[in-house]
């Protein structure tokens, strides 16, 4: 039976940014790194591989460890984490590793002839003098691979680029032979970092890292994370080495930039570090990203939104929502754990992740599932669901632990009508309240704000 999608699409105890979507074989497979939930350092655990029939995107797959990061020879003591990878299909249709290390200015390949893996080390990214990428002089600190292999040439971009260091241009393309190892063409600068951007068109959204790359039809689409961090934006060129030129911001993990629900200068939760790219999935193009949870930027998770091509090409920028691979709103009946909320804000818009708001947490250890829950909503906190489709909805019970004393009120609209409060009081345990409701029949948005004292969480709601 399919199952609807949410987001974030995999389980709520996993945490697997950075995600590199691509379709093998009928089935959509994501590849990033790995989060480890509660620890104050990005990317401590193993790569594992998850994925999806294309038919059927609410319905993840565990497919294992695909590869340990004490596999790469220099990282034998396994002090070095692995960080975001890219994959893609060789000329000999085996299938082809891309990552970088953080404590080594290397890209290393490791192979396999299957998508989920295991892989096995194959190698490093080299010149033909058999110099590592990297280790050559004027190389610039190897980063975040992203890879397109055509025919026999695979093109590899990597770079970081933080401001003030001018020892870092923006995102570099070296092309690879078809041993998927070896330097065939020099690297070239394809998009400037924020100290080199000026005059290129890219102000404001120079590269930071994430660099990704795809083609549609004859034109090479350049995803990257930019100056600001909460955003993917893209570029585009009719060549996969020169010439790319900025198109705009496909998505902001805390919504800055979208005006069809509050002002676009106002974020509608809590963002920071981005990364994903696009991928067609059964004739639609959806955008792979994540978000941030636990109050902190280590602990991200995959989402994904359906975004669309003007007739030129562009991507307009799409919001953030709840069910962004469900290929439609979600039903508004049964039940629903709160995590899947896409807006939290407060009185005080902060579009960066901070200690003292609300945030997304789970009880317990990874792992164990349906224990994720929405804490701090103090009084002014608002959390959002996009979208339902209400038919015939009487009545919203909310599971809530309420250190507080006060209520949630429900509304369709951030600033609108209040539909039903449920009241709730000073409780150890988790507790359900009911409201009843007379919410027009349609798609809408769900946004419960807390009015009152104290500290209350929000854990699972129902429709009724």
């Amino acid at each position: 039976m399919k199952k609807q999608a949410f987001n974030p699409y995999l389980p709520s105890y996993e945490y697997i940014p950075d995600g590199e979507p691509y379709v093998f074989n009928g089935r959509v497979y994501v590849y990033g790194s790995h989060d480890h939930y509660g620890c104050p350092v990005f990317c401590l655990n193993d790569y594992v591989c998850w994925s999806a029939p294309v038919d059927d995107l609410g319905n993840w797959r565990y497919e294992g460890v695909s590869y340990k990061r004490t596999d790469d020879p220099v990282n034998k003591d396994g002090l070095a984490v692995l960080y975001a990878p890219d994959v893609t299909v060789g000329p000999d249709g085996k299938y082809y590793l891309y990552y970088c290390l953080d404590k080594f200015s290397l890209v290393s390949v490791a192979v396999s002839d299957v998508p989920q893996g295991p892989f096995k080390f194959y190698g490093y990214v080299h010149y033909a003098d058999g110099t590592r990428l990297g280790e050559r002089a004027g190389d610039e600190p190897q980063f975040d691979p992203g890879v397109l292999t055509e025919g026999e040439k695979t093109y590899l971009y990597t770079g970081f680029c933080g401001r003030g260091d001018k020892s870092r241009h923006g995102s570099w393309c070296v092309t690879l032979d078809r041993d998927m190892l070896t330097i065939i063409e020099e690297p070239v600068l394809v998009v400037p970092g924020v100290e080199y951007c000026e005059g290129s068109g890219f102000e404001g959204h120079s590269f930071f890292e994430a660099s990704s790359i795809r083609k549609r039809g004859d034109t090479y689409y350049f995803i990257y994370s930019s100056e600001v961090m909460h955003e993917l934006c893209y570029a585009t060129s009719k060549n996969p080495r020169e010439k790319f030129t900025y198109g705009g911001v496909i998505v902001s993990n805390c919504d800055l930039g979208i005006d069809t629900y509050k002002a676009a200068d106002v974020p509608a939760c809590y963002g920071a570090n981005n990364h994903g790219s696009i991928v067609e999935i059964q004739d639609a193009w959806y955008i792979f990203y994540h978000r941030h949870t636990n109050g902190d930027w280590y602990s991200r998770q995959g989402c994904a939104e359906k975004i669309t091509f003007t007739e030129d090409g562009k991507i307009p920028q799409v919001e953030i929502t709840s069910c962004g691979l469900n290929g439609g709103p979600l039903k508004a009946e049964g039940e629903y754990p709160a995590y899947i909320a896409c807006n939290i804000w407060t009185n005080k818009p902060q579009a960066y992740v901070a200690e003292g708001f609300p945030k997304i947490m789970q009880e317990c250890t990874d792992g164990e599932e349906d224990l994720s829950y929405i804490t701090r909503l103090y009084e002014g906190s608002t959390v959002g669901f996009k979208y339902f489709d209400f038919k015939g909805v009487k009545k919203i019970t909310l599971e809530t632990r309420a250190y507080a004393n006060g209520v949630f009120e429900i509304r369709t609209e951030p600033q609108g009508k209040v539909w039903g409060e449920v009241k709730v009081g000073y409780t150890n345990f988790w507790v359900k309240g009911s409201t009843e409701v007379a919410i027009p029949d349609g798609v809408h948005a769900l946004y419960i704000s807390f009015k009152g004292e104290g500290n209350p969480q929000l854990r699972k709601l129902w429709f009724e």
